[in-house]
Order: structure tokens, then C-alpha cells, then sequence
């Protein structure tokens, strides 16, 4: 990988979940020892970086020690609908986060596409859930991960306008570390560490365009 890059890790649930899923969200939903596996070995990668969406307890419960353990910090980005629910992070989770030097963000309302909204949707998404994640976090949100990966140039002109400083997305792809928008790679519950240690040790310039390329043509559509 090449200086000054970064790879973005994200996981969504670790572990039983502790509430009632979405379709197709267990495949995200990976064992607490796969996860320490991976975690491991992000420890020894410069320009490796770990995310975790959703806002499970389980980011809190498990994520957070293993990080701890390891020396890393992490980047959270709950659904701001979700706070204080059975199964999700609390206020008081959030905030101990915070104090344990690791970066909140926001992922929306209600875990729904940016796209397509209308204008007072995405204002309840991308104004009203920030103001309710620094609320309980008692600190300013200034980043934001787009659900399910989806987003347009609508979306980010709103995001920009509204002062964001780093966006995260799914697309797959390496960026600079400084870069405003940040692609990452999603581990699912059928990936192995040999596919995590690929992104790293087996990098190939063909891949890395096509996924650049379609970042290029989601951003202007």
C-alpha cells in the first residue's frame, strides 16, 4: 500500500445481537473471535483504520476492550433513533467512549438510504440525528457514515454545506488519509482473515480503479 493511505475497516455487529434485525443484516454480524483475529492484525498495519455502524451494544461491550487492548481507536457511528433502546448503545455509552479517546459520528435517523429523500427527510437525518448524537454524547459530531453505502451528489452537497469534515462510505476502495471522503471495506460474517490480509498485502491498481471509478460516477449523478 502506498504512503499516506488509508484502509478503512468497518464492523456492524459483533457477537448474539441483543435486538430484532433487519433483512440481510446478519450477514454483517461476525463472532467475537473473528473479530479479535482481525483487530490483531489491523494493530500491526500502518494506515489501517477501524469503524463500526449501527450503534450496537456490542460496539461498546466488546469493541471497545479489544481496542484497548490492542492500542487503536475507533470511529462509531450509531442510528441516532436507536440510542437507549434494548440492544443499542446509551447515552452514557457514547460519552464513554469519547473518554476512552475514540471518535462518535452519526449514521442517520432511522438506518434508511440518504438518496431520494426529501428535503425535510434529510434534514431529520443529516441535522436532526447529529443534534441528538452530540446530545447524548455530550460532544460536537462532525463526521458521518451513509447508510447501506448509498449516497449522490445531493447527498454530499449536504453533507459539505452542513459542515461535515470526513464522510465514510462502502465502496471499497483505499483513499488518502486526509481525503473528505473516506471508502471503506465491510467485513461480513463469511469473510476470513486471509481476505482482510489481501486488502493489505495484495493490492491490485486494476480493482483500485474500478472502485474509484465508481465512487467518481456516484458522486456527480
Amino acid at each position: 500500500m502506498s504512503s499516506g493511505r488509508r484502509v478503512n475497516i468497518c464492523f456492524h455487529g459483533i457477537g448474539e445481537p441483543l435486538r430484532e434485525m433487519e433483512p440481510g443484516e446478519s450477514d454483517y454480524w461476525v463472532t467475537e473471535d473473528f473479530f479479535r483475529e482481525v483487530v490483531a492484525y489491523l494493530s500491526e498495519q500502518p494506515g489501517a483504520s477501524v469503524s463500526f455502524d449501527d450503534g450496537n451494544v456490542s460496539d461498546y461491550e466488546i469493541g471497545l476492550p479489544v481496542l484497548r487492548e490492542r492500542g487503536m481507536r475507533g470511529s462509531f457511528f450509531p442510528v441516532a433513533g436507536r440510542i437507549n433502546k434494548p440492544g443499542s448503545l446509551e447515552g452514557g455509552q457514547l460519552k464513554a467512549l469519547l473518554d476512552a479517546g475514540m471518535t462518535v459520528g452519526t449514521h442517520g435517523m432511522r438506518h434508511r438510504p440518504w438518496t431520494g429523500l426529501g428535503d425535510d427527510e434529510l434534514i431529520e437525518e443529516l441535522v436532526t440525528a447529529r443534534d441528538l448524537i452530540a446530545a447524548e454524547a455530550g460532544a460536537r459530531v462532525s463526521s458521518a457514515a451513509c447508510p447501506l453505502g448509498r449516497y449522490n451528489r445531493r447527498v454530499l452537497t449536504s453533507l459539505r454545506k452542513l459542515g461535515y469534515a470526513q464522510v465514510y462510505t462502502s465502496d471499497r476502495a483505499t483513499a488518502p488519509a486526509s481525503a473528505w471522503l473516506q471508502p471503506r471495506f465491510s467485513v461480513r460474517s463469511a469473510d476470513t482473515l486471509a481476505g482482510v490480509r489481501a486488502l493489505f498485502e495484495k493490492p491490485t491498481r486494476l480493482s483500485g480503479a474500478k472502485a474509484h471509478a465508481r465512487i467518481a460516477a456516484k458522486r456527480w449523478r
